[in-house]
């Protein structure tokens, strides 16, 4: 017997992950940023808004933060936030400082002071 082993669709796992907002009092559903998206994460609403349009809705699960959508936007009523890995912190300690002070400092050049011109 065969086993089914097909994989659900989940969203892909990324170090760089992106978080849409749309004005959707704004949007007038021209669709340029759901064929601007390569992840598919933006549909259109079956619901409309005030102006009387169907707005866009992002699935924020999908998105990659590209700023694509935002990008080809006309009216400018995306705003994408993206959120970067954590880096690791720099490790600062007084004995690493006193180290880079003496190798700054330890090639002093004393023999040209005397042959200097004061003014």
């Amino acid at each position: 017997m065969e086993q089914n082993t097909a994989k659900s669709a989940s969203p892909k796992e990324r170090k760089v992950k992106g978080k849409v907002i749309i004005d959707i009092q704004k949007c007038k559903g021209c669709e340029l940023c759901k064929t601007a998206c390569k992840e598919d994460a933006l549909v259109l609403s079956d619901t409309i808004n005030i102006k009387g349009y169907r707005y866009i809705i992002a699935n924020n699960d999908l998105c990659s933060g590209c700023v694509n959508c935002a990008l080809v936007c006309p009216d400018a009523v995306i705003t994408v936030w993206r959120t970067s890995p954590k880096k690791k912190p720099v490790d600062i300690t007084p004995k690493s400082i006193k180290e880079d002070i003496r190798s700054i400092i330890s090639s002093p050049v004393y023999s040209d002071l005397t042959a200097m011109d004061y003014i």
